[in-house]
């Protein structure tokens, strides 16, 4: 999985969002643009190719105000369709410098 495919599906808004990235990006007080731009400036830390049904990512990236946040995305080759999975602010206490899990 590419991130450019991810951003495509962005920019041309053929994406779909899940109830619990609604969920989570309400209760960390964040916004779809500051997740948007968050990817389009990202980088994928983590990719699950196992994830049914399409493979998914882990991406990294920071908002409008230079913190970071992370979303995991799923991507639909056939389709060029992407799904947000979810979407929040990562816990400083699980990450380090936000890309890598901590032990």
């Amino acid at each position: 999985m590419k991130i450019e495919d991810i951003i495509e599906s962005i920019k041309d808004d053929n994406i779909r969002i899940t109830d619990h990235a609604y969920e989570e990006i309400h209760n960390d007080n964040l916004s779809f643009e500051e997740v948007f731009i968050s990817v389009v400036n990202g980088e994928i830390i983590e990719n699950y190719p196992d994830d049914s049904p399409y493979p998914s990512c882990l991406i990294y990236g920071k908002n409008f105000k230079n913190e970071p946040i992370h979303s995991v995305w799923a991507y639909n080759k056939k389709s060029k369709a992407s799904v947000l999975i979810t979407a929040y602010r990562p816990d400083p206490n699980k990450w380090i410098e936000w890309k890598r899990r901590k032990k």
